[in-house]
């Protein structure tokens, strides 16, 4: 895939280059992204500089969507679960941190009829599934929406993990959800391409990691590499834990999982890679 370097301006009119690998889509399906450290991204943290740029890059290239779903890696249930309400309260689902970390508001309305939608289409697939009309929206939505679409304007509905953590239940749990693809809807899988808590505070955080940059490099390829087959691309997911340095990477995957849902409900190459850092990790941002 090529590179190539887009221009951003934020609020304050100044130009950011957004590196990507191949072109972003503006007719966007589906988004793995990776959402940063807690409430740390709107709470001005240096680290998260790259993660703001590239999704406000992202937001503007795109068509505006009319709907979005979000599968949290900070939510998971015995069965695929769907936010019924109509206007779900933030859960502030993170400790220790400021004050005004707890004082975020995303009043973005839910969207009853779009899980409607989605419960008849995973349960037509035989995916078994439930409503929650009670659960609120947690920060892997409140947290990159908040950046990426400020006005909290579009209707959101959550989709859960299974507690399985199973990677091929969840490739066919997103390919149980290739309908969704109509209609205006993004699917975004909010995440962390990398996610070793003690490697992000470790006091040699800020120096060259080779297991990080060898999982990315393996992850940049399975994801975007137009010379594998679909079989071969579904394998390497599947199979992730062979990846290089796997498990350093991903001490436990929920928050690789939901790139697996993006991608069973494609199953095809991503069209665009956003490389970028974060807490001092490379990580990686995939669009459809």
């Amino acid at each position: 895939m090529a590179r190539g370097a887009r221009k951003h301006a934020d609020a304050a009119g100044c130009y950011h280059q957004v590196m990507t690998i191949g072109q972003i889509p503006r007719k966007a399906s589906a988004l793995f992204l990776s959402h940063g450290g807690g409430p740390l991204p709107l709470l001005g943290d240096p680290a998260h500089e790259e993660m703001i740029q590239g999704l406000r890059s992202i937001a503007a290239t795109i068509d505006r969507p009319g709907a979005i779903i979000v599968v949290s890696a900070h939510w998971e249930e015995a069965v695929a679960t769907i936010t019924g309400g109509e206007r779900p309260e933030i859960i502030y689902d993170y400790y220790g941190f400021p004050p005004e970390s707890y004082e975020i508001q995303y009043p973005a309305p839910g969207d009853p009829g779009l899980a409607d939608r989605l419960r008849t289409c995973l349960d037509a697939s035989g995916v078994e599934v439930e409503l929650d009309t009670d659960r609120g929206f947690d920060h892997g939505l409140f947290i990159p929406l908040k950046i990426m679409y400020p006005e909290a304007d579009i209707p959101c509905i959550q989709l859960s993990l299974l507690a399985s953590l199973d990677p091929a239940a969840h490739v066919a749990l997103g390919a149980a959800m290739s309908e969704m693809q109509r209609d205006g809807v993004l699917v975004i899988g909010s995440g962390f391409s990398f996610h070793n808590l003690k490697a992000f505070f470790s006091p040699d955080a800020s120096r060259p990691d080779d297991r990080n940059d060898a999982f990315e490099r393996w992850l940049i390829d399975t994801c975007s590499s137009p010379d594998l087959d679909e079989a071969e691309r579904a394998r390497r997911l599947i199979q992730w834990q062979e990846a290089p340095h796997a498990r350093y990477c991903h001490p436990r995957e929920e928050h690789l999982l939901p790139l697996h849902v993006c991608y069973g409900m494609e199953r095809r190459a991503a069209e665009a890679v956003v490389p970028m850092r974060i807490l001092n990790k490379n990580a990686s941002l995939y669009l459809w």
